[in-house]
């Protein structure tokens, strides 16, 4: 209150000043560092939108994950502004696609920046996250990937970049290890995007599974790789009993397909996938075959709330986990902005000082210092035929079944 009189003060210090002058303008504006009360308190709140951008993937191999990604965020947007907005401002997404490219994802994220965006989320790709990471940092706006996981994304000095739906490669390659584990296995496969996040997965992977006393074997592959069946004839001859594809996020359902045509009769792992994209891919053979990872509670009350609203609304037929994490995502950055204004440092702090218990999210997000999931505990689920629940699923009679959910994963730290 006190700062707030004193801005006050000050404004009318200006315009005594004015009318002394003989300046007959009744303007007055603030310093550069106007935030907080300034930018959104008093009579002159600003109603323009609060801008937030999605960078994400609508074309190329990651558009599976990046349509979801549009969706969820626009929902979130239609909700606040259905219900008045954030202190009466309304929220305006600006959603491009990066193509699933690094260099086009820069150009694409520098014309968020341009047009005064408070926040950007949704990328999907590693290698995009690798280009607009450093972007993000310099700029000073927050950046909140969807599913780039790979460990070089986040550094100890990392205060503007944030992971939401899936965690650091090294955090990942835990639970599917302890699942090894209980199912008694100690042969896995494994096939490897050539990229940052298949990188980091299988660097991962070979340390955590080798710690476990698991035998691992690795292929790896292009990121645009759809016929995987030399790889996988190189794998049979190993006897695997548990495959993961989780290093290969575009070729899951792929893999999963093309194993089973050559016999490998195991279940395939993928890397937190579009399901829908999975059941197109492979059909009937993910049943009871596929298990993923997901940030998204499938089976919980308020996911069955918001995803009926998302498969009526939208036309896409099942919410996928993505899409779950952006809702969450433009509402957690609309609340800050609402709190501190459009500064996009205040908004960062301000979200990274938080903790939010958000609609459909298997865990609570929060951040560490650099940004890593502070409480992730995914979901380990399989596909099951179904049936789904009633309008939770158009695109069939699928639905997923849940094995065991993680303990809390201890975040990683850059460089360790």
């Amino acid at each position: 209150m006190k700062h707030s009189l004193r801005w006050l003060a000050f404004l009318v210090a200006v315009a005594l000043l004015g009318a002394a002058c003989g300046d007959d303008s009744d303007e007055a504006t603030g310093g550069d560092d106007a935030t907080g009360d300034e930018a959104t308190g008093g009579d002159e709140a600003s109603d323009d939108p609060i801008r937030i951008g999605i960078l994400t993937s609508l074309t190329g191999p990651f558009t599976s994950w990046g349509l979801h990604v549009e969706a969820g965020a626009l929902l979130a947007a239609d909700d606040i502004n259905a219900d008045g907005g954030i202190g009466g401002r309304m929220v305006e997404v600006i959603v491009v696609d990066d193509q699933s490219d690094p260099e086009e994802g820069v150009v694409q994220m520098e014309r968020l920046i341009e047009d005064g965006v408070v926040a950007i989320a949704g990328t999907i790709s590693s290698g995009v996250g690798g280009a607009t990471s450093p972007l993000a940092e310099s700029s000073e706006i927050p950046l909140f990937f969807s599913k780039a996981g790979s460990d070089a994304l986040l550094t100890e000095d990392s205060r503007y970049t944030f992971r939401t739906c899936l965690p650091a490669g090294p955090m990942l390659a835990v639970p599917w290890a302890e699942y090894a584990n209980e199912q008694g296995f100690t042969r896995v496969g494994s096939m490897i995007a050539d990229y940052g996040w298949g990188q980091s997965f299988l660097a991962a992977s070979e340390s955590v599974f080798g710690d476990a006393g698991l035998e691992l074997q690795s292929e790896v592959a292009p990121v645009g790789e759809q016929d995987f069946s030399t790889y996988l004839r190189s794998i049979t001859d190993f006897e695997p009993e548990l495959l993961l594809a989780t290093g290969h996020p575009p070729g899951a359902g792929a893999i999963l397909a093309q194993a089973a045509d050559l016999g490998i009769d195991v279940n395939v792992t993928g890397p937190g996938s579009s399901l829908t994209a999975v059941m197109e891919a492979a059909g009937d053979t993910a049943f009871g075959r596929y298990a993923d990872l997901s940030c998204a509670d499938y089976f919980s009350d308020s996911y069955a709330d918001l995803a009926s609203r998302y498969v009526a609304e939208t036309g896409l037929g099942f919410m996928e986990d993505d899409a779950v994490a952006m809702y969450a995502v433009v509402n957690i950055v609309a609340e800050a902005a609402g709190e501190v204004g459009d500064d996009p440092v205040a908004i960062a702090d301000t979200v990274r000082a938080g903790s939010y218990d958000m609609p459909g999210m298997a865990y609570t997000l929060s951040w560490t210092e650099w940004g890593e999931l502070a409480e992730s505990t995914l979901l380990l689920i399989e596909m099951g035929a179904g049936p789904a629940p009633a309008g939770l699923n158009e695109a069939g009679e699928w639905w997923p079944e849940i094995l065991t959910q993680s303990a809390p994963l201890e975040p990683y730290v850059p460089g360790s």
